[in-house]
């Protein structure tokens, strides 16, 4: 069982030669951190695909090898925040 702390947030850092989909191309952006829904692990492989829902609203299965983690923020219900404005840690 894979068990993902509520409120985890990842910022994007896209690999060059890391596993398609790119989050660069499919609507995620370097400018917000997003929320992780979900994850999922293929038994047929060792790889994890974080589930996030891009700026477009799409949900998507993106590998976890584009990402780093930007904070826990668990009373924080938005699929994104912006990087660029501080993040409120209060209710």
């Amino acid at each position: 069982m894979i068990t993902v702390e509520s409120g985890l947030f990842l910022r994007v850092q896209e690999l060059d030669n890391g596993p398609k989909p790119y989050p660069l191309q499919s609507g995620f952006s370097q400018d917000n951190a997003y929320r992780v829904l979900g994850l999922y692990s293929p038994s047929e492989t060792s790889e994890a695909y974080f589930i996030l829902a891009n700026d477009r609203d799409e949900i998507w299965f993106i590998s976890n090898k584009h990402f780093r983690v930007s904070g826990l923020y668990p009373h924080n219900t938005n699929f994104r925040l912006s990087l660029s404005e501080p993040v409120c840690l209060t209710n």
